[in-house]
């Protein structure tokens, strides 16, 4: 029961680890886990979605309040991603957070949304579609 209990513990730190810059593939954990057939499919979509838009909330408050230290060498997004995606954010507004799943330019997304100011109830809704369909489409794949 307890190793079960880690193995969700470690779906859900890699979802919000892939939705930071940190690089880590909660795509293979999923895949791997919904393979093993020891769970309900919808449980590791619902913890692995959970986990993945929790780690965008890191991003868009990155964008709130951090966004002053983007020239620093510290701060987790390149200034060319960062450029690619204000240019996506402002030709396609809020709705580019639908593309928030993507890999390379999602990740950005999220942190300009947050220096846009995006309202986070509309944030979360659109960010929440985004990443749980990515799940869903991954579990009936396998």
């Amino acid at each position: 029961m307890l190793e079960n209990w880690i193995e969700l513990v470690l779906l859900f730190a890699s979802a919000f680890l892939a939705a930071t810059i940190i690089p880590a593939q909660s795509e293979i954990v999923l895949a791997t886990m919904h393979i093993k057939n020891d769970y309900n499919a919808w449980v590791l979509v619902t913890i692995a979605s959970a986990g993945n838009i929790m780690g965008s909330l890191v991003n868009l408050f990155l964008g709130y309040y951090l966004i002053k230290f983007q020239d620093k060498k510290w701060f987790p997004v390149n200034k060319k991603s960062l450029t690619r995606a204000t240019n996506f954010y402002q030709k396609y507004g809020v709705w580019s957070l639908l593309f928030s799943w993507v890999p390379i330019i999602g990740d950005p997304l999220t942190v300009v949304s947050g220096v846009f100011r995006t309202p986070i109830y509309i944030f979360l809704i659109l960010v929440s579609i985004a990443k749980t369909l990515r799940y869903i489409s991954i579990v009936l794949i396998i």
